[in-house]
This record gives C-alpha cells, structure tokens and sequence, in this order.
C-alpha cells in the first residue's frame, strides 16, 4: 500500500512510520517535512498537500498523528486559546477527510488521532477534551456518507510509553501504553475492515 502519514515525525507518528515502512510505501508529510510540508490548521496547506499528492497519484491510506490544543486551567482560558484546538486538531483533521478522501483509491482509508480525555479528561484539559469529543462524533457522522467504500476512523489512546515522562503528572494512575500496542489501533484501522470506528486504547 502507498500510506500518507500526517506528523509522521512526532512521538506518535514516527512509531506509525517505523511500523508501516516495512511492508508499504509511507510518504512523510508535516510541518518539518521537506518533501510534503503541511500544517493542519492552515487549510491552505492542507489543499496544497493533496493537490501535490493527487498528481502523484492516489494512495491506499491517509493517517493523521498531528494537531494541538491549548492545555490550561478553565479560568485561564481566553476564545484564542480554545480556537487553538479548533482549527489545529479538530478543524485540521476535519479538513484532512474534506479534501483527503479525493487523493484516496476506492476502498481506501483515513485514520485520525484523538486520545483518552474525551472519555477521561483530567485538569487543565478542557480545550483538549472536548476537541477530542467532537472528532468521535465527526467519524463516526462521517463514516456514514463517505463515498467509494472510504472508511473512515480514529485511534484514541491513553498516553503513550514514549511520552509519559514528560507527561505523567498530568495523568495520576492512568497507565502508559506500550508503543506497539498503541500502533496496533493504526493497523487496526488501515489493514482492517472497521468503519466509523473509535478505537479506543486505554489499558
């Protein structure tokens, strides 16, 4: 398969690159990226991604590891910060599926990456938690209309091994999530036949 990787080189997407590299063909984009530089919460840069993809091609699978969202306690939270989530994380994944599924081949897949604080937030996670919510809702509304047998899902999972020294404090008894098993939810959604699916990873 020819899969397209949105933040393959964060935390999270790099183990998905890693993964996927040895028996497919991954194209690395993100805001680092040379070869297909893209910033999700610029809509602009999204079209211009899948407009350089679609001349290429069409491919098998998009998978989205990218987006932000303010951490801060409620009080502290001005409009601007909660527009930071919604045009990055939320607004920027909604817009990968807008103009994404044009690049995809029939059957083809779009996997987008939330986490546990839609179903389990902790403090200073409002503006997280419910960008987090509204894209389950987003999948699995969307997984209903999409055309050409497109699946579309979402890999929510509790705060990953690689991640959890920096952000332990954050998560009082929430266990880490062995890489692997976190990558599993992504070959999950590519390589099985799962539609409108949150595929939830928390233990």
């Amino acid at each position: 398969m020819k899969i397209l990787v949105i933040g393959g080189a964060g935390t999270i997407g790099k183990r998905i690159v890693e993964h996927f590299s040895k028996d497919h063909q991954v194209l690395v984009a993100g805001r680092s990226s040379e070869e297909y530089p893209v910033d999700i919460a610029d809509t602009r840069s999204i079209k211009k991604l899948f407009k350089k993809i679609k001349k290429q091609g069409r491919i098998h699978a998009i998978i989205c590891a990218a987006g932000e969202a303010k951490w801060a306690p409620f009080k502290d939270l001005s409009e601007a910060d909660f527009h930071i989530g919604l045009r990055s994380k939320l607004m920027g994944q909604v817009n990968i599926v807008r103009y994404g599924h044009k690049c995809l081949k029939k059957k083809g897949s779009i996997t987008l990456t939330t986490g546990v604080l839609a179903d389990d937030p902790v403090y200073q996670t409002t503006s997280a938690a419910m960008v987090n919510g509204g894209i389950h809702s987003f999948v699995q509304a969307v997984a209903i209309e999409m055309r050409r047998q497109i699946r579309v899902n979402v890999v929510s999972s509790g705060v990953v091994m690689d991640a959890y020294g920096k952000y332990e404090s954050y998560f009082p008894g929430h266990p880490p999530i062995p890489m692997d098993r976190m990558v599993m939810g992504y070959v999950k959604s590519v390589s099985g036949r799962v539609n409108g699916e949150i595929i939830r990873i928390y233990i």
